[in-house]
């Protein structure tokens, strides 16, 4: 699969219609600590109807880890260059997490490029600063012990109750666990940065005119419910569901329902 450069940044991404000009296109921007991959449920399920493009931010997945450029708004910056030169200039926009402070931006700073604009687990708020020290710690922890040793705090984070106890899944949990401990070390903590000390944008939603659905995991512990409702009354038409039995990546563990959810919305906006 392509790597691009943009931004001074060699870019990872996964394209599953490059020459079809005549399908509506869904760009999917992942979360913190993962990849392009966490969408493959969802790539999988629309790529029939539509262009999907899926790709790893700069620091994380197979994207260049980079010296600098982790903050939102540089990350803002790589996916625009990132669409103009795939030839984008239409899109239904998917982001989870960090992917959603990258969303919220090009919704507000390029609207005309967006059909409609999905966040998945995200906020539009700054860290909570109750939050900082913990994570500055986390930070701390994987520069001096590695992903390895610290990915078992992690998991929580990241993942429901339902996910994590679930017997069946226990397969799935190893898939994601191997995959939180791949991570370069470098890019992991640079990308880590950049969340933590992130601006907000909630101010500037009432800008936001695009068609915007909001879907949070009824067990998010790392974005919980109130922060997406908070989203969700700050921009006019927008709509809020909530994902029953998912925590912070319910593209994963719940991959049914988000696809549900998603294409009832998409097929709103048509």
């Amino acid at each position: 699969m392509p790597t691009i450069t943009v931004n001074n940044a060699d870019i990872y991404y996964e394209d599953s219609a490059p020459n079809d000009t005549q399908k509506p296109v869904i760009v999917f921007a992942h979360g913190l600590l993962w990849s392009s991959q966490m969408y493959d449920k969802q790539v999988e399920h629309f790529q029939t109807d539509y262009r999907c493009i899926a790709f790893d931010f700069r620091g994380q997945g197979q994207s260049q880890v980079t010296k600098s450029g982790y903050d939102m708004e540089t990350l803002t910056e790589d996916t625009l260059d990132l669409l103009a030169a795939l030839g984008i200039d239409k899109c239904h926009f998917v982001g989870l997490s960090m992917g959603g402070f990258v969303a919220q931006r090009i919704a507000l700073k390029r609207p005309e490029l967006l059909l409609s604009l999905t966040l998945l687990e995200t906020s539009a708020d700054p860290e909570d600063p109750k939050n900082i020290p913990q994570y500055r710690k986390l930070v701390k922890a994987i520069r001096w012990l590695g992903m390895k040793r610290v990915s078992n705090k992690v998991m929580p984070i990241m993942f429901g109750s339902t996910f994590l106890a679930d017997k069946l899944r226990k397969s799935d949990r190893k898939q994601w666990l191997t995959m939180l401990q791949s991570n370069r070390k470098g890019g992991v903590v640079k990308a880590t940065m950049g969340v933590i000390e992130r601006t907000g944008t909630y101010e500037q939603l009432g800008e936001i005119t695009t068609p915007t659905l909001i879907v949070v995991g009824d067990e998010d512990a790392a974005t919980p419910y109130a922060k997406s409702e908070r989203m969700h009354f700050a921009i006019a038409g927008s709509k809020l569901a909530i994902i029953k039995g998912a925590g912070h990546t319910s593209t994963v563990e719940e991959p049914d329902q988000v696809n549900q959810v998603l294409r009832q919305f998409l097929e709103s906006c048509a």
